[in-house]
């Protein structure tokens, strides 16, 4: 077992070892002095006996609880191990080794979301180590909650560049996600920061097998993986399964567990929007209409059903979508599922029974969609498509050749109407407008899109200067991709409210979905004026200058703007492979 050494206090370390050199050592210090050298060694069961005997005798010392704890774990007693780690973090919160202990034991034992409870504690104190984000970000995964698990992923790699097991991890985000080309390039990413990283390798086969249909990437780090030094311990099964995809049979491969990181416990180390209608009665933040370019690649369902094998497969719940405007709305799981880009199809990787394992090609999920959920509508989609960062040594696909710059003169041009602020209207309770608006927002409540936009349309009508009338119309008439009458109604909102740059963005984004790219580009750079310091412009910016206008030196520039505004941001391990691939 590998440990970090943890410090146990300066005054109680000055004190033991000045009783150990004039050789008077009480008992307890003794004790633990005896069960460190015992750790050391891996002589875990004598370990556990001299520091429960330093724990009986010191007993308000939180660090050696936290030693004991240790001991307990590498022996195999998990449940021991808790009751001392918890014990370490009742005499002392801020021991922030043995909520990182304790986590990784949580993680060892299934139950990931005490383990997330302690780690997001340990990153509280400490977050400048990647290695609690990393394994914060490995309790969120087990939990399905992507976003939060992408986020401490892409912390990792913010504090540790090219970490093999942040991008691992960001790869299984993806394939809860339903995006296995996206997760391809993670693996083939963690493979390139270390081509002996285990759990990638075997990953990467995983995908383009199950998901792709590309046997020879699969056999290819398949090989990989089998000539690993140390052998793994699965390499008969691993070694059958590459002979089977070599020289397919009709026989069923034999069972593979799963590969995985151990968590090994730590010591002590010293001291270190979304579419929102708009409502009178409160200001919404604005909400991005989704980007209809970077529609996730949907996997093909497997062809034939996995063997029947002893164990339970884990299920996973269908994660939320990544949000990439900068103010994001809880009022957004109103869309039918249909709307909901990026959703795994049903049956894409069917969970086994209960009494069965996972095989090889099943071991990374069993179903990333359960009945009923839904993933956020209205939503842009991120950045560029993550490019490829290898030459094709390592069974993927090399890049294709970048795409020639367009000149904005080659975009059509959206012909302004250009209409002056409306006269003062009516719209209090009782008024036709008013009557309009509270059935429109019944049938948006109703999922009834069309009605909706019928009402909102009317009470615009009704009252051409209620800003609410015309945001909501303008909303409406956009998610239902009727961008001539989406466009006008954002002018005559803006019309009433010039300064709004929540209707403004979202204009930007409707004249962009309708091909009016420099319009776009002139409406978002108007917004930008008012908000420099707005992330989520300039993410759209780069993703116009990236996706339509190809030109790599502007959407690197804005792409770099959003790191420095938002290091953490859902989108950040997607833009820095963007710009890995397209460098100055």
């Amino acid at each position: 077992m590998q440990a970090k050494k943890n410090s146990i206090g300066c005054g109680f370390i000055v004190v033991a070892l000045g009783l150990v050199l004039a050789g008077c050592t009480p008992a307890g210090p003794r004790a633990f002095f005896d069960g460190k050298h015992y750790l050391d060694q891996g002589d875990y069961a004598n370990a556990a006996a001299r520091f429960k005997v330093a724990a009986t005798l010191l007993a308000t010392n939180a660090a050696v609880w936290n030693y004991y704890g240790m001991a307990l774990q590498a022996d195999q007693q998990p449940q021991a191990a808790a009751a001392a780690y918890q014990r370490a973090v009742d005499l002392d919160r801020d021991l922030v080794e043995a909520h990182f202990n304790l986590g990784g034991l949580w993680l060892e034992q299934n139950q990931p979301d005490a383990a997330r409870t302690e780690f997001t504690a340990y990153t509280l104190r400490r977050s400048n180590d990647p290695a609690g984000w990393l394994k914060l970000g490995s309790a969120q995964l087990r939990l399905g909650e992507t976003v939060a698990a992408e986020k401490s992923f892409s912390k990792v790699l913010y504090l540790k560049p090219a970490d093999p097991a942040a991008y691992n991890g960001l790869g299984l985000t993806r394939i809860q996600r339903g995006m296995p080309r996206d997760a391809v390039r993670f693996f083939a990413a963690a493979i390139h920061s270390d081509p002996g990283f285990a759990p990638a390798l075997l990953n990467l086969a995983t995908v383009s097998h199950q998901y792709l249909r590309d046997d020879k990437t699969a056999l290819a780090n398949l090989r990989a993986y089998l000539a690993l030094t140390p052998p793994p311990a699965d390499w008969d099964q691993a070694n059958g399964l590459a002979n089977q995809l070599e020289h397919p049979e009709p026989a069923a491969p034999p069972p593979l567990v799963a590969a995985t990181t151990p968590v090994e416990p730590r010591s002590q180390t010293g001291t270190e929007a979304a579419r929102t209608p708009h409502h009178e009665s409160e200001a919404r933040p604005r909400s991005p209409q989704r980007d209809e370019t970077s529609t996730p690649t949907t996997p093909p369902a497997p062809s034939t059903a996995p063997p029947p094998l002893p164990a339970q497969v884990e299920q996973v719940p269908a994660p939320p979508e990544i949000v990439a405007s900068p103010r994001a709305s809880a009022n957004l799981s109103s869309l039918p599922a249909s709307e909901a880009a990026g959703q795994n199809p049903a049956g894409e990787a069917a969970a086994a029974a209960p009494d069965q394992k996972p095989s090889l090609w099943q071991r990374l999920f069993a179903s990333s969609t359960q009945p009923g959920q839904q993933e956020s509508p209205y939503l842009e989609k991120g950045v560029t498509p993550l490019p490829h960062i290898s030459d094709g040594s390592d069974g993927s696909a090399p890049s294709p050749p970048r795409p020639a710059p367009v000149p904005l003169s080659h975009f059509p041009r959206y012909s302004f109407l250009s209409p002056r602020r409306p006269a003062t209207g009516q719209h209090y309770n009782g008024t036709p407008a008013a009557a309009a608006f509270t059935r429109a927002r019944i049938y948006e409540q109703e999922e009834k899109w069309s009605d909706a936009l019928q009402y909102f349309a009317a009470a615009a009508q009704a009252d051409p200067s209620w800003f609410p009338a015309q945001y909501n119309t303008a909303l409406m008439a956009q998610h239902l991709r009727i961008y001539s009458q989406a466009l006008a109604a954002y002018e005559y909102a803006l019309a009433i409210q010039p300064d709004s740059n929540d209707a403004r963005y979202n204009f930007a984004l409707a004249l962009r979905s309708a091909g009016y790219i420099p319009d776009a580009i002139d409406e978002l750079n108007k917004v930008l004026a008012a908000r420099p310091d707005d992330a989520g412009v300039h993410l759209a910016l780069a993703n116009i200058y990236a996706q339509s206008v190809h030109e790599p030196s502007t959407a690197r520039q804005h792409y770099l703007k959003v790191l420095a505004l938002d290091p953490d941001s859902p989108q950040a391990s997607n833009i820095r492979f963007w710009l890995a691939a397209n460098p100055e």
